[in-house]
């Protein structure tokens, strides 16, 4: 799911790292890509960050570090010094080539959020279109959505094997919703849809899904295949099973799991990587958070021996 990524590349040249940041990208909304990243640089050399080509497309970033004193600039002019706390969220139009002055540690996450994901989360909801959002030069958010998605986002970054692209697409079409309604005044839908999917919808949904474990299929992908969009098809795939579908996958990982551990001959590392998971340490991890034990002691009850299985 990891890729380094035209927005890796050009955002490491920004920021004068020596090598690309990889990122997490998704294509949910018609098909535009958006991206996520982590930056960082312990000893920079100091010097004005470059630009990005100007485009209708925002940054948001959660900053991880303190920057205090921080000089930024606008349209080609210094605008401003101001102290930048860690934690907070900042959002940049990069209509207006929004750059600082490198001369300090740094480390930060960016959402690349292109204005057509905007327009297509609109057009999917039925809603107006969002205007200008805020993006305040200086002005610092205390965004908890924000860092609950960056965190999630940051463990896939640092998980590469166990980070599907279904839970990829969820959290970025999340980020896509809350800062459109947060910094773009869209409203949520007051009655929102509550139906699920039709049974045989449901019964290919999850066809789809099961047939590839690995998890790297995307939910436009799903949602094409019944003509809807990927918000509809998220909250209809989870008012039929309770879960979104990220969650549901892990499930039927679980589920596989337990079926193949009734064969005497299989190992732990292999039963994990035939039912999807990265690895053997992946495998207990997300089985004991499900069930309740480990594999290991699931297995040895099931069967009713004392053997222990490494």
């Amino acid at each position: 799911m990891i890729q380094t990524g035209a927005f890796g590349q050009k955002l490491g040249q920004i920021l004068h790292l020596k090598d690309a940041p990889p990122s997490l990208m998704t294509r949910s909304l018609r098909g535009v890509q958006l991206a996520f990243t982590e930056t960082r640089n312990d000893n920079p050399v100091p010097g004005l960050s470059g630009s990005f080509a100007l485009e209708d497309a925002f940054l948001v970033s959660l900053k991880l570090h303190d920057f205090p004193d921080c000089e930024l600039w606008e349209n080609g002019k210094c605008v401003m010094k101001a102290d930048v706390p860690a934690g907070t969220t900042y959002l940049y139009d990069l209509k207006r080539d929004p750059r600082y002055v490198i001369d300090k540690p740094f480390h930060s996450l960016f959402f690349y959020l292109p204005r057509s994901a905007l327009d297509g989360l609109t057009e999917q909801s039925r809603t107006p279109r969002v205007g200008e959002l805020a993006c305040d030069l200086g002005v610092a958010h205390d965004d908890a959505i924000v860092r609950h998605i960056g965190a999630s986002l940051q463990e896939g970054l640092r998980r590469p094997g166990e980070t599907n692209q279904l839970f990829v697409d969820h959290m970025m079409l999340a980020l896509t919703a809350h800062v459109a309604q947060a910094y773009g005044g869209l409203r949520p839908d007051a009655k929102p849809t509550r139906g699920g999917l039709a049974p045989w919808q449901m019964r290919r949904a999850c066809e789809r899904i099961e047939s590839d474990l690995g998890g790297k299929i995307s939910l436009q992908h799903i949602a094409a295949e019944f003509d809807l969009s990927v918000s509809h098809f998220s909250r209809a795939f989870r008012s039929s099973t309770g879960l979104p579908p990220h969650q549901w996958l892990l499930r039927q990982r679980v589920k596989a799991a337990k079926q193949l551990m009734t064969v005497p001959d299989l190992s732990l590392s292999e039963i994990a990587i035939s039912a999807g998971f990265a690895n053997q340490s992946h495998f207990t991890r997300v089985f004991s958070a499900a069930v309740g034990v480990s594999p290991g002691a699931w297995r040895r009850e099931a069967q009713n021996a004392p053997e222990s299985e490494n």
